[in-house]
């Protein structure tokens, strides 16, 4: 089974533009999560994926593996499926450009999870971890996730799901974070099909598997991710990486 990794690298973030190409301790961002994505030793090949004439020479300055997005797209999964479609490749990893700090332990769990699927029932994997206090259950940049018994994804949504309505009852609430295994042919399904009502309304692209009927399967991780989508959010990450040197 030939697994790897794609890190779909757009330069113009609207929140925060050319954050990929910020320092980060001697190195661009980008630079530092293609390295952390080799160094976990989890991937045949790690693939930079870009829209950027700035990244795609950065890439190849160190001798990575850079591929140029031919068209535009509003999400990562297309813009990895475009890459990918006419490769010999199982499992597609998709690594957010921004996390420079790898969670080496969550991605081999999303990794197992195909290799114990001697089936194939499963088209996705994907990582939730819990919630417990409100403002976070409540703030609508954090998609929530609820699954089925057996941790298949049910539905994903910016409102609060569940909703509490009997309060004598324990729920739990989940975020979803936006990393996925997919098989192949998944990516390719979801390239191939337009953008669907519920994932347009909620801007949410998991839901389109959803509602094409793949089945995404969860995996919970107390891991929370260290995204750089601020100004802010890079001088954190530039003082845990002082700490770690």
């Amino acid at each position: 089974m030939k697994i790897i990794a794609m890190i779909p690298a757009r330069y113009n973030a609207s929140r925060f533009p050319g954050k990929l190409m910020k320092d980060l301790g001697g190195k661009p961002v980008i630079v530092r999560t293609y390295e952390s994505a080799l160094q976990t030793q989890l991937f045949d090949e790690v693939y930079v994926v870009t829209d950027s004439d700035v990244i795609f020479s950065e890439i190849e300055k160190i001798g990575g593996k850079v591929l140029m997005s031919k068209k535009e797209h509003d999400c990562g999964s297309d813009r990895i499926a475009e890459a990918v479609e006419d490769m010999e490749v199982d499992i597609v990893i998709n690594v957010q450009g921004d996390e420079p700090f790898i969670d080496e332990v969550s991605l081999s769990k999303l990794i197992q999870v195909f290799k114990e699927d001697t089936n194939k029932e499963i088209d996705l994997a994907s990582l939730k971890v819990q919630m417990t206090d409100l403002e976070s259950i409540q703030n609508p940049n954090n998609v929530k996730v609820i699954t089925d018994q057996n941790d298949f994804a049910i539905y994903f949504s910016r409102a609060v799901i569940p909703y509490h309505r009997d309060q004598t009852i324990s729920v739990s609430y989940y975020k979803h974070k936006g990393v996925y295994a997919f098989r192949k042919e998944a990516l390719i399904d979801f390239y191939n099909t337009p953008m669907t009502p519920l994932e347009a309304a909620e801007k949410i692209e998991a839901i389109r598997y959803l509602e094409v009927g793949k089945k995404i399967k969860m995996i919970e991780t107390s891991v929370e991710s260290i995204g750089i989508d601020t100004p802010e959010d890079l001088e954190k990450a530039i003082k845990i990486l002082t700490k770690d040197v």
